[in-house]
């Protein structure tokens, strides 16, 4: 995360998913998240092609991918998967790329939506946004607190 805070600008926030991909970013300020919707192009590789082009196209300066942690500490499978996907996207971009534990970020995305009403098709349409913007937002505060630790 440290790394994060030596660049400036946009923030692309990354909830990987096995079918599929939410993304969330920035404002350049880097004050807060907004979902952007998801990907779903089919496997880890075309996942991180996709991404890849949107960073180039978007001039994003840092990538954030959520990285599902056990309740206990420890890293199963889902960990490990989100791994090899920041492996994947340091071969394909050249901007600081961040792990940031996304324990109950579904569980708060799914009690927003109850309490928004937002169900059937439309809530899969934006779970995973909402799950990215959880986890980014999340990021940019943890940046926020690091800047200022660093300032004393």
């Amino acid at each position: 995360m440290e790394r994060l805070l030596q660049t400036t600008g946009k923030i692309l926030g990354v909830d990987f998913g096995d079918v599929r991909t939410g993304l969330a970013v920035s404002d350049p300020s880097r004050l807060l998240a907004s979902g952007i919707g998801y990907i779903s192009p089919g496997g880890i590789e075309k996942t991180a092609d996709a991404i890849a082009e949107y960073v180039k196209a978007n001039r994003i300066s840092a990538i954030v991918v959520g990285k599902p942690i056990n309740m206990n500490g420890t890293e199963g499978p889902r960990a490990q998967r989100a791994e090899k996907l920041i492996r994947l996207l340091e071969e394909r971009v050249q901007v600081p790329i961040a792990p940031m534990d996304e324990r109950l970020t579904t569980v708060e995305a799914t009690r927003y939506l109850n309490e928004t009403d937002t169900r059937g098709s439309k809530r899969k349409q934006v779970i995973d946004s909402l799950a990215a913007q959880i986890i980014l937002q999340n990021a940019l505060d943890r940046l926020k607190f690091l800047k200022g630790q660093s300032s004393l």
